[in-house]
């Protein structure tokens, strides 16, 4: 159980950062925007950050060495675990939940009003909604070979000359994912001036006037959270 501060005592906090691939964790891409989230987030709730760890792993992993450093420091000082996004601390709903039940105070910068219990909601539908994309996935790929289509490898296919599907839908992607990062570094700097939360910083992209992927209508805090997803991924 993680001991208790003083009366009184300030609080203190541990950031966490987290990226899945080397290439990240060494260009530093999503890291710095993690770590300047953590720390607007710690300072607007007046939170002493004493100590930051990263780690270049995935989610479902729970024995990255940053993460087990951070919870070690949460527990010698009873300071609050802190990531920009729940799912930089753990892809597991289970993990999550058994560390509130030990007593450490996890927070997300995105989602700042969120209390243990919504921590865990969130926690367990992203795991669900994982589950069904693998299911979802699965059964396409078995309903696919049940018609006999040949799955992977080099089914003798060539496009004829002219645009290509392949390449346009890489474009797309490619296109989407410069914007989502563009509009990370636009989060920061609203999170930078006090801006926090979702719904917060949607009001603020709209009155600024920054277009929405769709180019039109105003921001809400669910497009807010899938545009930055895409730029964390």
């Amino acid at each position: 159980m993680r001991p208790a501060l003083p009366h009184g005592a300030a609080r203190l906090a541990v950031g966490l950062y987290r990226v899945s691939t080397a290439e990240q964790g060494q260009s530093g891409l999503g890291l710095e925007a993690q770590r300047a989230g953590v720390r607007a987030f710690a300072a607007a709730q007046g939170w002493t950050l004493v100590a930051e760890y990263q780690d270049v792993a995935s989610g479902k992993d729970d024995r990255r060495p940053g993460f087990q450093a951070a919870l070690a420091r949460c527990r010698q000082l009873g300071a609050v675990l802190v990531a920009a996004r729940l799912d930089r601390i753990t892809r597991r709903a289970h993990t999550l939940s058994g560390l509130l039940e030990e007593g450490y105070q996890i927070r997300a910068a995105d989602m700042p009003g969120a209390d243990d219990l919504m921590m865990r909601i969130y926690a367990a539908m992203a795991q669900k909604e994982r589950e069904l994309i693998s299911e979802r996935t699965r059964a396409a790929l078995a309903a696919a070979k049940a018609r006999g289509a040949v799955l992977g490898g080099d089914r003798g296919y060539r496009p004829p000359e002219g645009p290509s599907t392949s390449a346009a839908a890489q474009a797309r992607r490619v296109a989407a994912e410069r914007a989502a990062h563009r509009l990370a570094l636009e989060v920061e700097r609203l999170r930078a001036e006090g801006v926090i939360g979702l719904t917060a910083i949607a009001r603020a992209l709209t009155k600024r006037g920054v277009p929405t992927p769709r180019g039109s209508g105003a921001w809400t805090h669910t497009t807010v959270a899938r545009v930055l997803a895409r730029a964390a991924a």
